[in-house]
């Protein structure tokens, strides 16, 4: 099994655990602070991981060279969070999933920047037809939905997201060296993101309120923490050393797919013909800009 192949399941294998963290995150919602959900999931992260590094002799050596380059990679990572929250103050989840439908074709227009790559014209058609079929499931087919959908404060705010988002994929890229350790970068961007957001908390004066928390509600956290922070994180940054921030973005439109399959598989929620038709869509779209 190629290197590269390995990297496409990875990534398709983090694609659907976000795509869990999406679906339980909605479970917690209004619980706590998303900021401080959010704090309190990659403090989480950072404890759970930091014993493979910190135990081992040769990783603790990289911690210092590697932790400058981190906070840069959580920078925009964070800043990604902290957007999308505020956007949310002003819309609604529908809205910013239309926008993050973006991140692939805003992802590929930066890389003419920072790689000197170029879009074929054909690439182009790609990414609009993998735009249509996300839609296609985020409005569940209904074209009333998208009709109403305008841009407000709350969806230019969501804009910056959406560019953040991708950055932090072109700086993964940019920042990654041959001699560095996956844990050891993962652990310092998870220890990077927590301080930027100790840093929100504090600029904004937000409270904790952890207690509120419930035993069920800890169990989500755990799986938001664990698996769709630190190991999705894990996923993501050795894919895009492999193949590239493009072709690991391209995977976000399988995105709302995921979360409606998963649903179906596990929460028994129906799937319209006009949803099969749009992740089909997404999912040939998908395949046509990794080939």
């Amino acid at each position: 099994m190629s290197n590269e192949f390995k990297a496409h399941v990875m990534v398709l294998l983090a694609t659907f655990l976000v795509a869990g963290s999406f679906i339980l995150s909605k479970k917690l919602a209004g619980i706590v602070h998303p900021i401080s959900l959010t704090l309190l999931r990659f403090t989480i992260a950072t404890f759970v991981l930091a014993p493979f590094v910190l135990f081992h002799a040769k990783k603790r050596a990289l911690i210092f060279s590697t932790f400058p380059r981190a906070m840069l990679i959580s920078f925009f990572y964070v800043l990604y969070f902290l957007l999308f929250f505020k956007a949310l103050e002003y819309t609604d989840a529908l809205s910013t999933g239309t926008l993050y439908t973006l991140v692939p074709l805003v992802t590929a227009i930066l890389c003419i920047f920072f790689f000197r790559d170029h879009i074929p014209l054909k690439q182009l058609f790609i990414y609009i037809c993998g735009i249509i079929g996300t839609l296609i499931v985020v409005f569940k087919g209904d074209i009333q939905l998208l009709l109403r959908f305008s841009l407000g404060q709350g969806e230019f705010i969501f804009l910056g997201a959406v560019v953040s988002m991708a950055l932090y994929s072109i700086f993964m890229k940019i920042v990654h060296k041959k001699e560095d350790d996956m844990s050891v970068l993962v652990l310092m961007t998870l220890l990077s993101g927590t301080l930027w957001l100790l840093g929100a908390k504090m600029l904004w004066n937000i409270p904790l309120e952890w207690q509120n928390l419930s035993m069920k509600d800890l169990s989500y956290l755990l799986y938001l923490s664990i698996i769709a922070t630190f190991i999705t994180a894990y996923l993501y940054q050795r894919g895009t050393v492999l193949i590239g921030p493009k072709k690991v973005m391209a995977y976000i439109y399988l995105s709302p797919a995921s979360i409606a399959l998963l649903l179906y598989f596990f929460e028994g929620a129906t799937l319209s013909t006009e949803v099969c038709v749009g992740i089909v869509i997404s999912t040939i779209a998908t395949f046509l800009l990794l080939k």
